[in-house]
């Protein structure tokens, strides 16, 4: 049997096979709200064959966003406007759902990537980016706004009220942001976080806010949905955030009742060397899932389904998360299920797709025809 389409069990969440879609940042939102293109973009690739689909980086307030395009989910507009894409998706697909809460830091305020991903001051449309400490992303930008106390209490409860949202909403899990140079891994390296409080200096003082949001939030979503979080395992930047220090931030959170850790890479510093191959960033995840424990996922360039299938067949991880290749091939999962002997589900309109050759791709189903 293969091993990516075994079931794996997330708290109360039974999943039947090893795939995510990864989040996936859209940049599409207005004024955070989902609109026609997320309706059509989550509902196609929650047909994918994916266990579960993950909704993109979630803006908990409107300064964390990245850029004005980012998705939300801090107010009644940008909740309503998510439920009738959930309700579409609950109609026609058995896939879980989480979503990614996240909240930007010192990268929020940034251009589409597509119109240059440059910072946007404050004069040409912008606005005030908040950070760790007072310490721009690029030498030529403007630096965030360091957190104060207040400001931390801030953004800790809006990671909560935010978890309250996507609890009433119906998701099924969520993953905290805590790679890619966004806040909570900016309050993680070094390289971003120069504080002197208890918040700053130390390993153990630099885990200590996004371990309280994690905290905050494992407290108010119900003990039957799981709680994962998203991590860069290194800063790909000498004396930056690495996998030993990963390693003791995944300990941390193991024993606070973290659900899965998702082992990406890079993000907090232009100066980074990231040797990008297949799978690079597989040894990572694998390295955590050893020394841990946790149920770890895979992300990176992982594209084809023998590859996937090796990765979860071998230990190396729980499950794998794909994004690019998703986008490519939006029914990856018919694929990989073909490929390898796996089973998928799919709505009655699509029965008449399963190959001849594959009889059994969509499990025991009956379609006439006059």
């Amino acid at each position: 049997m293969s091993a990516l389409f075994t079931p794996i069990q997330l708290r109360s969440l039974t999943l039947p096979n090893r795939i995510m879609v990864a989040p996936m940042c859209q940049y599409s939102a207005d004024n955070g709200e989902a609109n026609d293109w997320h309706f059509t973009h989550i509902n196609s690739l929650a047909l994918s064959g994916a266990a579960m689909f993950c909704i993109e980086a979630t803006g908990i307030e409107a300064i964390g966003r990245i850029t004005h395009g980012c998705l939300g989910l801090w107010n009644d507009a940008t909740e309503a406007a998510l439920k009738p894409i959930l309700a579409s998706v609950r109609k026609h697909s058995k896939a879980a759902v989480a979503i990614q809460l996240a909240h930007a830091g010192r990268k929020a305020s940034s251009a589409r990537p597509w119109e240059g991903g440059q910072l946007i001051p404050l004069d040409k449309g912008g606005w005030q980016p908040v950070g760790p400490s007072a310490v721009a992303q690029k030498d030529d930008e403007a630096p965030p706004l360091a957190l104060d106390e207040a400001g931390l209490a801030r953004v800790r409860d809006a990671f909560v009220a935010t978890a309250l949202r996507a609890m009433r909403l119906g998701i099924d899990a969520i993953e905290l942001h805590g790679a890619h140079g966004y806040l909570l891994h900016q309050f993680l390296s070094p390289i971003s976080n120069r504080r002197t409080d208890q918040y700053g200096g130390s390993l153990a003082n630099r885990m200590r806010f996004p371990l309280e949001v994690y905290d905050a939030v494992r407290a108010v979503v119900p003990s039957d949905k799981p709680v994962g979080m998203k991590v860069s395992a290194t800063d790909w930047v000498e004396g930056g955030w690495d996998l030993p220090q990963t390693i003791e931030f995944a300990t941390e959170l193991k024993k606070r009742g973290l659900d899965w850790i998702d082992v990406s890479s890079g993000g907090v510093s232009p100066k980074q060397k990231i040797p990008l191959g297949p799978g690079y960033q597989v040894p990572m995840a694998e390295a955590i899932r050893k020394a841990t424990g946790l149920t770890t996922i895979a992300v990176g360039l992982i594209t084809e389904p023998q590859q996937a299938e090796e990765i979860v067949a071998s230990g190396k991880a729980d499950l794998v998360a794909l994004a690019r290749g998703m986008l490519y091939d939006p029914r990856w999962g018919w694929h990989a299920a073909a490929e390898l002997g796996g089973h998928v589900t799919a709505p009655p309109p699509y029965w008449r797709a399963q190959p001849h050759e594959h009889k059994d791709l969509f499990g025991a189903i009956s379609f006439g025809a006059r």
